[in-house]
């Protein structure tokens, strides 16, 4: 029942139909009793006229003695009590207001916290006549401001860890780098080395539940001022704050030792590693960096500490910044470098070996870069590949590379020239036909072109690199296996793959110093084996005269190297071949075919 604390006096004129007056006091208390929130009536001063049941109903509830109310208490002297800052103070302000007329309503939310715990009201109030008196419900929205409160949790959490999402932990890196006391803000870039392998192999499930123990280890092993988060799959980040360099890596040595114990997953016992990569900044106030920024850097000194043999910590300095940029332009660079002629070819003589003779070279490609100068090949084939350039390119080189020949050949210098060619070019299915094309545009005969493959770039389709080795050998050009030595493609496919002289690997040339060396042995497995296939074998990459000595003495049929001599413009190799003729005087005279000679 209502607390009937007294009868208000209010200037309203309530008669039913029949015209039997009745009080306007009961009129009032039984609208008020009818609303289901707890509510009650204020005089102009702020005294309590009345309060309904909802309002009773609500104090037994809470078990709260502060909102037990008595005849003209004072409201505004009870809201003091529950809370007592500058909002309560505004709002009963805003009251006052509303009595004089001086406002329609008013709405305030506040929260009650007692033994019971915390809950969540809406307060709304209204003028009821002329006099002042107001009314103020107070609506219970606790499950309403919980939902949203959960709502907002999981839009900042990740649901498989329960840390800190990607959304959440770039605002909490941008509220740090806004701070005005310039302390250190750090970050730490972790990934899991080999996490594929577990998905791989044990499966997702599995994988998460990588993820949640490695979530519980990483938040135990931080201070307590840091935030660790996921970023997503198995890439975390480690909010340090007021932590500079020397601080951080202390803390991802932390990080790493919570990869000391075992992961218990499936039942086994796995261990794993972590790259850490740290990005830090002194002054985030007048730098102007981003999360994303800070973050990014990070990522990129974490790349670096997987390159550099995984299991590493990496701090991040410009250069790392700067080499990703220019991999990011390089791509479109290179494509206008083709029609730009900004490419160019050096060719490195090949020496017969039984006549000392020099028959052909390999053409290598350099790009003139207007602003970086010479770029050797293995900082944009690469590139090449993985961005579609690398048949463009293919087919520049096959044109110059033939354009050259032929025009040797006009000048009475016969060699044969050898051109590389990339296992992404097999895909393209045009390989047999730009190679007749050059061919044909430079005027030169098949058998003065050779194409070379490497093991492993056969390996990958051997049927397929067949189908095209053979048409290209049936029209006159020969093949060359590059690299033998280094992959580990099956013999099986050797034995079937059309190609007429096997490269051994430079890695097994380096060590064969001594023809009783483990090396030499193996070079003198592949001579055999290119013997078998009824190939011959060429030793690439001499760099001495004791490597040179131990391809003749092994029965190799061609060699290459620095030894020989060093890669060259075609206007330098004439020259060279000029100044340094090899004589025709066998074997025992290949060691005078050197650069130094």
């Amino acid at each position: 029942m209502p607390r009937r604390l007294r009868a208000p006096e209010l200037p309203l004129d309530v008669r039913r139909r029949d015209g039997v007056e009745r009080s306007p006091a009961l009129v009032v208390e039984a609208v008020l009793d009818a609303l289901p929130s707890p509510t009650l009536l204020l005089d102009a001063d702020g005294r309590v006229l009345l309060a309904n049941s909802a309002w009773g109903v609500a104090a037994d509830l809470l078990d709260d003695e502060r909102i037990a109310v008595a005849l003209g208490d004072d409201y505004f002297a009870m809201a003091r009590g529950l809370s007592g800052d500058a909002r309560t103070e505004a709002l009963l302000e805003e009251l006052r207001e509303l009595s004089r007329g001086e406002r329609a309503t008013v709405s305030f939310d506040y929260a009650l916290a007692n033994r019971g715990g915390t809950r969540w009201f809406h307060l709304q109030a209204s003028r009821v006549d002329q006099a002042g008196q107001i009314v103020v419900t107070h609506t219970d929205v606790t499950s309403r401001v919980r939902a949203e409160q959960a709502s907002s949790w999981q839009a900042r959490h990740d649901h498989l860890t329960q840390l800190p999402n990607r959304s959440h932990l770039h605002d909490l890196i941008d509220a740090e780098l806004c701070r005005l006391d310039a302390r250190p803000v750090t970050v730490l870039f972790l990934d899991v080395d080999g996490f594929k392998d577990v998905n791989d192999s044990l499966g997702h499930e599995v994988g998460d539940d990588l993820l949640r123990q490695l979530a519980g280890r990483l938040s135990s092993r931080t201070r307590a001022e840091d935030t660790v988060g996921r970023l997503g799959g198995d890439e975390f980040v480690v909010l340090c704050r007021d932590c500079g360099p020397a601080g951080a890596e202390v803390l991802a040595a932390r990080c790493q030792s919570t990869f000391d114990e075992p992961f218990l997953l499936a039942g086994r016992s796995i261990r794993l590693s972590a790259s850490i990569g740290i990005a830090t900044v002194d002054a985030p106030d007048v730098t102007g960096l981003r999360s994303t920024d800070l973050v990014r850097d990070a990522d990129l000194a974490m790349y670096a500490a997987k390159r550099a043999g995984r299991n590493r910590v990496r701090l991040f300095t410009p250069d790392l910044r700067s080499a990703v940029q220019q991999k990011a332009l390089l791509p479109a660079e290179l494509y206008e470098a083709i029609d730009a002629g900004q490419l160019v070819l050096h060719y490195q003589p090949i020496v017969y070996l039984p006549t000392g003779e020099v028959t052909g070279v390999e053409a290598l490609v350099r790009w003139q870069h207007p602003v970086r100068g010479l770029v050797p090949p293995c900082q944009f084939i690469p590139l090449a590949e993985q961005n579609g350039v690398i048949a463009p390119l293919t087919r520049w080189v096959l044109a110059e590379a033939a354009r050259q020949t032929a025009a040797w050949d006009a000048q009475g210098v016969h060699l044969i020239t050898g051109v590389n060619i990339s296992a992404a070019h097999f895909t393209t299915g045009t390989l047999v036909s730009d190679v007749a094309e050059a061919l044909a545009v430079a005027g030169l005969a098949a058998d003065r072109l050779v194409v070379e493959l490497t093991e492993t770039s056969v390996a990958q389709d051997p049927d397929g690199a067949a189908a095209q080795l053979a048409a290209l050998r049936v029209s006159g050009v020969e093949v060359f296996i590059d690299d033998f030595g280094s992959g580990f493609s099956s013999l099986s496919q050797l034995v079937r793959m059309p190609a007429g002289v096997l490269k051994i690997d430079r890695s097994l040339v380096n060590g064969s110093d001594s023809p009783r060396s483990q090396s030499a042995a193996a070079m003198a497995a592949v001579v055999g084996l290119a013997q078998a296939c009824g190939m011959r074998s060429l030793a690439e990459g001499v760099e001495t005269a004791e490597q040179l000595a131990t391809a003749v003495e092994l029965g190799c049929s061609y060699a290459q190297g620095y030894h020989l001599a060093r890669p060259m413009p075609a206007e330098d190799l004439i020259r060279w071949l000029a100044a340094r003729r090899a004589p025709q005087h066998g074997p025992a005279r290949a060691e005078l075919v050197t650069a130094g000679s």
